[in-house]
């Protein structure tokens, strides 16, 4: 059944398809780090929607949708981009560290470990193409 993005439901079912892709497991195991995935308004979305998600070795630890109302969790990277931009990677159309080297997407921390993880962030947006979405 498909998914709101920027819904509970939807950050909930990505975290199974994490959990259960062989390829991502075997492209992130040795990556530890979480994120605020961050979705900034435009286009359609007329708000701006955060993500928590919890990386360790290749599993999907936590998700969360952050609620207007509390503060996001201190987290390790925060990538950030405009609603239009997050649907070109989910869609496949920009490949997400491309989208921080021509600055469609903000990256806070470590730039060089995310760097060298370049097979888990693409195993991040195949897996995120696997749920099946309904868009704004």
């Amino acid at each position: 059944m498909a998914k709101q993005f920027l819904t509970k439901e939807w950050i909930d079912e990505y975290k199974e398809v994490l959990n259960n892709s062989p390829a991502y497991k075997e492209a992130a195991k040795t990556w530890e780090g979480d994120f605020l995935f961050v979705i900034k308004p435009d286009g359609p979305l007329d708000k701006e929607v955060t993500y928590y998600i919890d990386l360790w070795h290749g599993d999907c630890r936590g998700v969360s949708l952050v609620e207007d109302d509390k503060p996001a969790p201190k987290t390790e990277f925060q990538y950030i981009g405009k609603y239009s931009e997050w649907l070109k990677v989910i869609r496949g159309e920009l490949d997400p560290i491309k989208g921080i080297l021509t600055r469609k997407f903000k990256l806070v921390g470590d730039k060089g470990k995310v760097m060298r993880a370049t097979k888990a962030a693409k195993e991040l947006v195949n897996s995120a193409q696997k749920v099946d979405t309904v868009f704004l």
